[in-house]
């Protein structure tokens, strides 16, 4: 009798697993394509953070148009993308380029500036995004996105956090 059930408990988590990825909504990439590339050729750091803290920057600056009622032009790579994912992007983003920074960090032969001039990048962009954040967190609410909203603190949390990491990392550097 226990062989039966087993065999359908398997059965059972076997339909499951099939009809599982249907029901999870496929997230959209948050890159795009020209950033791929960009950050794939980018192999030192200080140039990576640049390249990943400009992407961050443009999704908070799409986000902010969105909820403005500017509409994207036809063939901008962020056309069909909502508020959200833009929110998203910019969380995905940032928890991208602290992992890089930490990988960079954990290696005894990284270039010390180089690994500066990254920190500072993020330490200056969480700054100017802590600001256009609270911009959008007004705007959310004003609009009732809830959300969006929870998006926006989701984000003002990692940003906040990246900008402390940023500040220790810079702290531990010596030239």
């Amino acid at each position: 009798m226990p062989i039966i059930r087993i065999r359908c408990i398997a059965l059972a988590l076997g339909v499951l697993s099939t009809l599982l990825p249907a029901a999870v909504p496929e997230t959209k990439e948050f890159l795009t394509p020209k950033e791929i590339e960009k950050i794939q050729e980018a192999q030192e750091i200080d140039k990576r953070a640049k390249i990943y803290a400009e992407a961050a920057a443009l999704r908070l600056k799409t986000a902010e148009d969105r909820l403005s009622g500017k509409e994207s032009e036809p063939g901008d790579p962020f056309e069909f993308f909502t508020i959200e994912e833009m929110l998203d992007g910019y969380c995905r983003i940032l928890r991208s380029l602290m992992f890089n920074l930490d990988d960079a960090f954990q290696k005894p032969a990284a270039d010390k500036g180089k690994l500066r001039k990254a920190l500072e990048t993020l330490e200056s962009g969480t700054k100017k995004a802590e600001k256009d954040l609270q911009v959008l967190k007004h705007l959310t609410e004003e609009k009732r996105l809830e959300e969006a909203w929870n998006l926006v603190g989701q984000a003002l949390d990692i940003t906040r956090g990246a900008r402390e990491g940023a500040e220790s990392g810079l702290a531990r550097i010596k030239d």
